[in-house]
């Protein structure tokens, strides 16, 4: 059982290493196609909508419960993979760029929701922590584009994509070959709304979704707008040796450690008690940014932004836990891939949120409102006592 969560988690790594693969290369892709800076937040919403859409017809043609989900994970990472090369294409446009990032994005849908649901097929007892590895295996891959980047700042940055894609094949083809069908896998047959609607009416799942997208509200525009702290703070505290794509990585990627310990922590404080104090803290990371942003001690700033980077995750894999564990058998995958569909939906608003208000203001006060979905989570979930 150990070494298949190592290969889920391995495979998980490998294929969401596609998610920011546009945004490590957006620099160069600005200098390419003529475009604003602005972009930022079209490109990473355009392959959250893939994620949202293709979420939603993998729920409604119920693929992960209907068919083995280690040959959807498959098919599903391969067909990312492939539209993840179109950065690549010779005649790149603007509208094109944002298809393949589209596309990459709805393929996804089949990577990152299918592995918790493989997980929880896997495991019952243990889930958090089980989950706790998955996610943070999501949150390396996220920021691995970055730290490719730091790394061939002397080759052309094709290499991004190329690599970022054949991660994706090989993630893959390891978890088809190697995790076949877990023995408490129950498969479904056909979408049932009414299915569904039923399962939402248990208080506990449906607090626990809502605490999940006050989460989401914060947790993907932070991970997308990271570089832009970054080099805001270093045009206004110049320091030539800093490596803002490596620096970008490292943020970024600190949080899978908060995602493991979490897990093991939700044994001793237990899951929901856990993700309320978690939220909490990261409400007041981003109530209190403004104060770190411009600080003058450089030092000061990147602990504020590694510990943010920490509680803004580590209570993602505590929400996907509470969510699977409290989501009927035979509709488990529809039902995590529709909870994740509305909370990519979440992050495509705060995203543009702060891009809009980035170009109209002062950007270190910008961050206040990603305290808004935190806030509302920890009042829903406070409200919910009984979950």
């Amino acid at each position: 059982m150990k070494k298949v969560l190592v290969i889920i988690v391995l495979s998980q790594f490998l294929c969401t290493s596609l998610w920011f693969a546009g945004n490590a290369i957006l620099p160069e892709l600005i200098q390419r196609l003529g475009i604003s800076s602005n972009f930022l937040a079209h490109s990473t919403s355009s392959i959250q909508l893939g994620f949202i859409l293709g979420t939603l017809l993998y729920a409604l043609l119920a693929i992960a419960d209907r068919f083995s989900p280690s040959l959807v994970f498959f098919i599903s990472a391969l067909l990312a993979a492939f539209f993840n090369l179109g950065v690549n294409l010779p005649n790149l446009t603007p509208e094109i760029l944002l298809l393949v990032r589209f596309l990459t994005g709805f393929f996804l849908a089949g990577i990152y929701p299918i592995g918790i649901k493989i997980a929880a097929d896997y495991y019952q007892e243990g889930l958090g922590k089980s989950l706790g590895y998955l996610v943070g295996a999501l949150v390396l891959g996220t920021a691995f584009p970055h730290f490719i980047k730091s790394f061939t700042l002397n080759l052309p940055w094709e290499y991004v994509g190329y690599s970022t894609s054949l991660f994706s094949v090989l993630g893959g083809f390891l978890l088809y070959l190697l995790v076949p069908d877990g023995p408490y896998r129950s498969k479904g047959s056909t979408f049932k709304i009414t299915a569904i609607l039923d399962a939402f009416k248990n208080q506990k799942l449906s607090a626990a979704a809502i605490g999940y997208f006050g989460h989401m509200w914060e947790l993907y525009a932070f991970w997308t707008f990271v570089p832009l702290m970054i080099q805001q703070y270093y045009k206004n505290h110049p320091n030539p040796q800093t490596n803002y794509s490596l620096l970008s990585f490292f943020i970024i990627a600190i949080g899978s450690l908060a995602c493991v310990a979490s897990g093991y922590l939700s044994k001793r404080v237990g899951t929901k008690k856990l993700s309320q104090i978690i939220l909490l803290l990261s409400t007041f990371c981003c109530l209190l940014s403004p104060l770190f942003l411009q600080n003058s001690s450089e030092v000061g700033f990147k602990l504020f932004l590694l510990f943010w980077s920490l509680v803004v995750i580590a209570d993602s894999p505590l929400f996907s836990t509470l969510i699977a564990q409290e989501s009927p058998q035979n509709s488990r995958g529809s039902i995590i891939t529709i909870v994740n569909s509305i909370g990519f939906l979440v992050t495509i608003v705060s995203i543009q949120l702060i891009s809009y208000f980035i170009s109209a203001t002062n950007t270190v006060y910008i961050f206040i409102i990603l305290g808004i979905g935190p806030i509302i989570g920890l009042f829903y979930l406070r409200k919910k006592s009984k979950i």
